[in-house]
C-alpha cells in the first residue's frame, strides 16, 4: 500500500511537470517553489460567501531550462480574473508619484509632443496616463476591468475596455492608430500568451516607436526571499536573460534597461524595432553579464529557492505564535494579492489576526481568500489599538510606516515578514 502511493504521489508530480513553456514551448523539468494550494488572491469575499465552496488551485512554480522563464500553469483565465479587478493603483500614493516622473521623463527623452500617440496595456484607473495631458500627448489606454476603466475614464483619460492581443492590435491600426509609445507597467506577468501579447505590441508600434514594460526581477524575487509575490494572476517572472529572447523572437530588440526600487525590485526595460535608429545602452550587457554570473542561467540556483521560503514560513508563524501566547493583539495592514499568497501558504486566519485594514473601500466588509479574515478602513487600527501590525504590502513599507507613525502612542509596532521577520518600532524612525 505505501509503495503504491508513493507511486501515485511520483506520477502526479510527473503530471504536473508535463507541460511546455508559455514563451518558447520547452518541455518544463524544473519546479522553483511550491507553495501548495491557494485560492485566487483577489477573489475578496462577501459574508454571504463565507459558506460557499472557494476554488483553489496548486502554486507550482516551474521553470523553462531554455529560456529561463519562470512560470505557472493558466488555471485560471484573464476573463475570469480582470473582468472586474479589486486593485485600483491610485490608492498607492509612492506609485502614482514613480508614475508622473516616468511620464515626464519619457516624454523628454522620446520629444513626444501633440502629434506623439502613448498607449498603456492594463491602464487601470489612469493613475499614469493621467499625467500625459497636462504635457499634451494624447494617450489611450486598454483595461479589461471594466469597473477599473470607468474611474480611468472620470480622470479624462480615454478608455477601451478590452485584452490586448494580435486581434486587437490589427484593429486599432486598421482604425489609424499606431503608437510611438507602449506601455506596460506591471502586465507582462499577467498575460498567459505571451507571444501574443509582444506579437501585438510589435503590430501596434511605430518603426521608430519603444515600448517600456515594467515588471518585478525575478533575480530580486530569489535573493530577497519574494515568494509571496507568485500568485495565479501573475502566469510568468522575468529575468533580463528572457526579455532579451523574447523581444528577439518578436522583431524587437532591448535596448535599454533601468533597475526600480518598486515591488520589491523591479526593471524597466525598453524595447524597439529591429530596424530602427535606436542604439543599445551598455546597461544591458552589463545586467545580462551580472545575471549569468548569479547563476540564472544554472537549474540549481532556481530550484534550491523552495528552501528559503519553507523558512520564512517558519519564522513568520514562529513569532506569531510566541506574541499570541503572551496575550499580543496582532492586525494587518493591507490586503494586496501578495498578502493572500502569505496568509495561505502559512495558514494564517483570525486565530492570528484579528483583522486587516485597506485604503480601497472597495474591499472594506469583505474578507480575504481562504483566510477569511475581515478587511476594515484603515480607521479600525486607532480603534483597535493593536500591539503589532503585520505589513502584508511590505513593498510599501516606508509609505505605511509614514502614513500610520502615530501608532507609537501606544506602543505598537509594526511587523515586515520578507524576506524574514524584522520588528520595527516606530517611535525609532527617522523623521
Amino acid at each position: 500500500m505505501n509503495i503504491q502511493a508513493v507511486e501515485i504521489v511520483r506520477d502526479h508530480g510527473a503530471a504536473r511537470r508535463n507541460v511546455g513553456c508559455r514563451l518558447c514551448g520547452s518541455l518544463l523539468r524544473n519546479t522553483l517553489v511550491d507553495l501548495g494550494m491557494s485560492p485566487p488572491c483577489e477573489s475578496f469575499l462577501q459574508a454571504d460567501q463565507l459558506d460557499q465552496m472557494e476554488p483553489y488551485y496548486p502554486l507550482n512554480v516551474l521553470v523553462c531550462d531554455t529560456c529561463y522563464l519562470v512560470q505557472l500553469k493558466e488555471y485560471m483565465s484573464p476573463e475570469t480574473i480582470f473582468s472586474e479587478y479589486a486593485y485600483f493603483s491610485s490608492f498607492s500614493t509612492s506609485w502614482v508619484a514613480h508614475s508622473k516622473v516616468y511620464c515626464e521623463a519619457i516624454t523628454k527623452r522620446l520629444g513626444l509632443g501633440s502629434d506623439s500617440l502613448a498607449v498603456e496595456l492594463a491602464s487601470n484607473d489612469g493613475y499614469l496616463l493621467q499625467h500625459f495631458l497636462p504635457l499634451g500627448v494624447p494617450v489611450l489606454g486598454v483595461e479589461p476591468a471594466a469597473n477599473v476603466a470607468r474611474a480611468a475614464v472620470e480622470k479624462g483619460v480615454p478608455t477601451r475596455v478590452d485584452f490586448f492581443g494580435v486581434r486587437l492590435a490589427n484593429q486599432m491600426v486598421a482604425e489609424g492608430l499606431r503608437a510611438n509609445l507602449i506601455i506596460g507597467n506591471n502586465v507582462l506577468a499577467q498575460v498567459p500568451d505571451l507571444n501574443d501579447f509582444v506579437a501585438g505590441m510589435k503590430i501596434l508600434l511605430k518603426p521608430e516607436g519603444v515600448v517600456t514594460l515594467e515588471f518585478p526581477h525575478i533575480e530580486r524575487l530569489m535573493a530577497e526571499n519574494q515568494f509571496d509575490t507568485i500568485y495565479h494572476e501573475h502566469f510568468s517572472y522575468f529575468s533580463l536573460l528572457t526579455i532579451d529572447l523574447m523581444a528577439a523572437r518578436h522583431g524587437l530588440r532591448l535596448v535599454d534597461v533601468e533597475e526600480l526600487p518598486t515591488h520589491g525590485g523591479s526593471l524597466r526595460v525598453y524595447l524597439a524595432n529591429e530596424g530602427s535608429s535606436w542604439g543599445v545602452n551598455d546597461r544591458v550587457a552589463k545586467l545580462l553579464q551580472r545575471e549569468e554570473r548569479h547563476g540564472l542561467k544554472e537549474m540549481l540556483t532556481y530550484t534550491s529557492f523552495g528552501h528559503k521560503a519553507q523558512r520564512a514560513k517558519r519564522d513568520l508563524l514562529a513569532f506569531l505564535i510566541s506574541a499570541k501566547s503572551e496575550g499580543k493583539k496582532i492586525c494587518g495592514y493591507g490586503a494586496p494579492g501578495k498578502g493572500n499568497t502569505l496568509l495561505n501558504y502559512c495558514a494564517i486566519g483570525t486565530d492570528f489576526l484579528d483583522f486587516t485594514v485597506d485604503r480601497n473601500p472597495y474591499k472594506h466588509g469583505r474578507f480575504t481568500p481562504g483566510m477569511h479574515i475581515p478587511i476594515k478602513s484603515v480607521e479600525a487600527i486607532d480603534e483597535a489599538r493593536p500591539d503589532y501590525i503585520l505589513i502584508l504590502p511590505w513593498n510599501l513599507k516606508d509609505e505605511i510606516m509614514e502614513q500610520m507613525r502615530h501608532v507609537a502612542a501606544w506602543g505598537a509596532r509594526f511587523v515586515v515578514p520578507i524576506p524574514f521577520v524584522t520588528v520595527i518600532d516606530p517611535s525609532e524612525l527617522r523623521r
